[in-house]
C-alpha cells in the first residue's frame, strides 16, 4: 500500500493562495508540483471550511478573491489600452 506523503501547513497554504488570488487551475498546480488529482481541490474545501468558523481567515479568502478580480479587471484594461494605443496609431497615419 503506497504511503501517503505529507504536505507542510505552509505549502498547502501557498498552494490554496495561488488558486484563489492567482486564479491559477487546479490542473495546472497539480502538474507542477506533481499533486494528485483531488489534493488541491481537497486543500481548498478545508480552508473554506474553515474560513466558515474563523472570521479571520474569512477575511483572507475575501481579500484573495478580491485581489483576483483586481487582477482579472487589470489585465482587461492594459488589452483595451494597447488595442487603443494602435488604434490611435492608425488613424494618426490615415489623417496624414
Amino acid at each position: 500500500m503506497p504511503k501517503t506523503k505529507v504536505y507542510e501547513p505552509e505549502f498547502k497554504k501557498k498552494i490554496v493562495q495561488m488558486y484563489l488570488e492567482e486564479g491559477r487551475t487546479i490542473k495546472s498546480l497539480n502538474e507542477e508540483y506533481q499533486l494528485g488529482d483531488g489534493t488541491v481541490r481537497k486543500w481548498v474545501r478545508a480552508f473554506r471550511e474553515e474560513c466558515e468558523t474563523n472570521p479571520d481567515l474569512n477575511d483572507t479568502k475575501n481579500l484573495y478573491e478580491e485581489n483576483r478580480k483586481l487582477r482579472r479587471e487589470l489585465e482587461e484594461k492594459k488589452k483595451e489600452i494597447a488595442f487603443l494605443k494602435k488604434a490611435a496609431a492608425f488613424f494618426a497615419k490615415e489623417i496624414d
